[in-house]
């Protein structure tokens, strides 16, 4: 039978004639010692809450491990067909990860619907102003060189990565093989990707040779200064400090040179525009904001529905329309290219246009 360590022994059924819980029969298999009931009794409470206890971690003991259930079992024998992964390495690691229910709890609580006023006051503040331009300052050669190789300006990366993780004074808590474990074999919705990260979590740590169960990150499993999930991490991160190695978590070098071949691997386009405002001249635009955040339709093709940028962009440029609620009022943008770039790091316009937001205001900060 399941022992369930969560179990309220208040609700157990108890028999008063002997002073003891029914299921905790074993406290006297001769009944002759309750004889003296008033002598017995007041003992047999002393012993209780240590038999408890050791009820309680046998309980633990015996709940199933990831290794003994048979989707991991299979999944092991996956990676060592597949990977030709190291059978003993992957029995002792998933002997020693953790189901998080917590976890569980987390990636399913619906997220509150918020405004985009509340939404950009967590992350366009003077704090993160105030850090970005301290981050930019303290690390503006890597910056500048990932500029150079990748295009991307410093302030959208120093906002990425300010974003992500505070420039990475928060980068997580949970170990990475116990999220991903979690999330692979207990969230049913999203078995599938949270599997394949797992997979590439495990080539990773082989790569890079790194202990399975050494890494901390978020409760989905993102790793590092610029919060990488593992599969983003093995195809997109660069050793951008030259010492050999990969390392998210510790080398802001890396970090900034992994956001900017990120972004560029994902259609970055330098030095042009991300986002502008528009006024609407007509009421043909509905369909435009159904179309959807990817750029489909040209500068033109808008101007002649009615849809004009406050800004001067060329008519060829592809855009897409969206709309923010700012104090009430309807605001209405165009996206470029690489405004939709950002949405492939977080694909919620909300992210794309803090990251726009909070690095149009660092270098604001930082040239005054």
């Amino acid at each position: 039978m399941f022992c369930n360590p969560y179990q309220d022994f208040s609700k157990m059924n108890y028999n008063f004639r002997s002073a003891r819980p029914a299921s905790l029969h074993f406290l006297a298999k001769d009944p002759s010692i309750l004889i003296n009931f008033s002598y017995f009794s007041g003992r047999l409470l002393l012993f209780i809450p240590i038999i408890l206890l050791t009820y309680c971690s046998s309980c633990l003991a015996t709940q199933p491990s990831f290794i003994s259930r048979l989707e991991v079992r299979n999944f092991i024998t996956y990676m060592l067909n597949q990977h030709q992964y190291d059978m003993n390495t992957l029995e002792e690691v998933f002997s020693q990860t953790s189901l998080r229910p917590d976890i569980l709890k987390l990636i399913s609580t619906p997220a509150s619907a918020i405004s985009w006023d509340e939404y950009r006051k967590r992350f366009v503040n003077m704090e993160r102003i105030k850090g970005g331009v301290g981050f930019w300052d303290k690390h503006a050669a890597e910056l500048g060189r990932a500029r150079e190789i990748y295009g991307v300006p410093e302030e959208i990366i120093v906002s990425i990565i300010g974003i992500e993780t505070s420039y990475g004074a928060s980068t997580g808590t949970y170990r990475i093989m116990d999220a991903l474990t979690t999330l692979a074999f207990d969230f049913p919705r999203r078995a599938d990707y949270f599997r394949e990260e797992l997979e590439q979590y495990l080539l990773l740590a082989r790569e890079q040779k790194f202990g399975l169960l050494e890494i901390k990150g978020s409760y989905a499993g993102a790793i590092g200064i610029p919060q990488f999930m593992p599969g983003s991490y093995r195809r997109y991160a660069v050793d951008f400090n030259h010492d050999g190695k990969i390392d998210l978590s510790g080398s802001v070098a890396d970090a900034i040179g992994s956001v900017g071949n990120y972004l560029k691997a994902h259609g970055w386009e330098a030095d042009q525009p991300i986002a502008v405002r528009a006024r609407i001249r007509s009421e043909n635009f509905q369909e435009f904001l159904d179309a959807g955040i990817k750029p489909l339709h040209s500068v033109k093709k808008l101007r002649e529905a009615g849809i004009v940028p406050l800004d001067s962009i060329t008519d060829d440029t592809l855009s897409a329309l969206f709309e923010l609620n700012s104090q009430g009022n309807r605001q209405f943008w165009l996206g470029f290219k690489n405004f939709y770039v950002i949405t492939r790091y977080n694909r919620s316009t909300f992210y794309a246009m803090s990251v726009f937001e909070l690095a149009r205001a660092i270098r604001i900060a930082r040239s005054s």
